[in-house]
């Protein structure tokens, strides 16, 4: 299947008990500064999130505007982004983009 159109991003800011107040400033910031909509702060494992995380949605426009803020701002938090394509499985997977170490996601939930 060729892919022709990104819908959007979702990007995933990670955290633990340890840096969930760091996370939520990050997210609220970015949030703010960049007029998108934030999610809930996830404080367990939601679908295939190996981590406790908070989404931030945002347009293909926005999006090359936060990844950037995000690589430079982040200080340490695992950041797990995706485009919205209809694909769950390879936008998880094959489009998934990484700031800081990668992790397991669990794709189980896509099958």
């Amino acid at each position: 299947m060729e892919i022709t159109e990104i819908k959007g991003y979702h990007v995933h800011v990670y955290f633990d008990e340890n840096s969930v107040e760091q996370a939520r400033i990050l997210c609220e910031t970015a949030a703010k500064m960049l007029n998108i909509k934030m999610g809930r702060m996830h404080e367990k494992n939601v679908g295939p999130h190996p981590m406790w995380s908070c989404l931030l949605a945002v347009s293909p426009t926005q999006f090359s505007e936060l990844l950037p803020w995000l690589a430079l701002n982040r200080n340490g938090l695992i950041v797990f982004s995706h485009p919205e394509t209809g694909d769950d499985l390879a936008d998880h997977t094959n489009h998934a983009i990484w700031l800081g170490t990668g992790l397991e996601i669990n794709l189980g939930i896509f099958e």
